[in-house]
């Protein structure tokens, strides 16, 4: 497992359907060591602590694996080539992650880091902002479908973090997958 990039973003407007929206899921890669501290990544904002950010929503990872589903989506919708790739820290999260997806992994695993360790909390749910940033109205409804959403952690041993750097993950009580948590709340958006 592998951490391929650290992304952080601070809050600025976006257009959305004729709205001026405060946002910073434009996140983008940071070189050398981050702090992580409990309420997160040093130089990263959130818009709406309410839905991101906080002690238990403090850093958002998403695995790499998703990103060729996604290309193939913006690319079957004419939002971009099929050969654009996209960018480290475009799903919006700090942490862009390899070797680890939300069937791998549960809701109170540890990620240990060299210099820092998370605790996974839960998956991250869609928002418009995410749809509009990906240039697809219905982006919600495939991160739900394809159980694609990432997860947010908690920080429970602060210090600092480097891309490249390898990880290893301590199993926490093993009641809930990140992917199962992530298809309790589809069915419930869809009751």
């Amino acid at each position: 497992m592998r951490l391929l990039s650290v992304n952080t973003g601070r809050v600025r407007p976006l257009q959305i359907q004729g709205r001026r929206i405060l946002s910073a899921i434009g996140k983008q890669p940071v070189t050398g060591a981050v702090t992580v501290g409990t309420m997160g990544l040093d130089g990263d904002e959130q818009a709406d602590p309410t839905v991101h950010g906080g002690p238990a929503k403090a850093v958002y990872a998403y695995p790499a694996e998703h990103l060729p589903f996604w290309k193939a989506q913006r690319a079957d919708a004419s939002v971009s080539l099929f050969d654009e790739d996209l960018p480290h820290g475009f799903m919006g999260e700090n942490l862009s992650i390899q070797g680890l997806t939300e069937h791998d992994v549960w809701i109170g695993d540890e990620l240990q880091f060299p210099g820092c360790t998370l605790r996974v909390t839960a998956p991250r749910e869609p928002c418009f902002k995410f749809a509009a940033v990906m240039g697809l109205p219905r982006a919600g409804r495939l991160m739900m479908d394809a159980l694609c959403c990432g997860f947010y952690l908690s920080v429970v041993q602060p210090g600092a973090i480097e891309a490249g750097q390898g990880f290893r993950l301590q199993p926490g009580p093993r009641g809930l997958s990140v992917a199962q948590a992530f298809a309790a709340k589809r069915a419930k958006h869809r009751d």
